[in-house]
């Protein structure tokens, strides 16, 4: 899998592919989802992560999978992650295991 560097977050893809085009906001999708408007608002402002609870909802509504959306919050954190220097010090130090 590749990292990217500039991680984009779950929720601007939900904005701009699923929200825009289908006319809806937070309030509208997260009523027809029957979750807090303040979860997806969350979600979209990228404060959110995706949950598997969310992901098995937005599934349902627009006809994707719910890994299609855990893969999309999966990429985001391990590209986070892999710009953290600290973790990166820290994996230095880190000796294999022997095989």
């Amino acid at each position: 899998m590749a990292i990217l560097a500039n991680p984009v977050h779950p929720g601007e893809i939900l904005k701009e592919q699923f929200l825009d085009p289908y006319g809806l906001n937070a309030g509208k999708l997260a009523k027809a989802l029957n979750v807090p408007r303040t979860r997806i608002e969350r979600v979209v402002n990228g404060v959110r992560g995706i949950s598997p609870d969310t992901a098995f909802r937005l599934s349902r509504y627009f006809g994707t999978s719910p890994e299609f959306w855990l893969n999309l919050q999966r990429g985001f954190d391990l590209s986070v992650a892999a710009q953290d220097q600290k973790l990166a010090r820290d994996l230095e130090d880190i000796l294999p295991c022997a095989s």
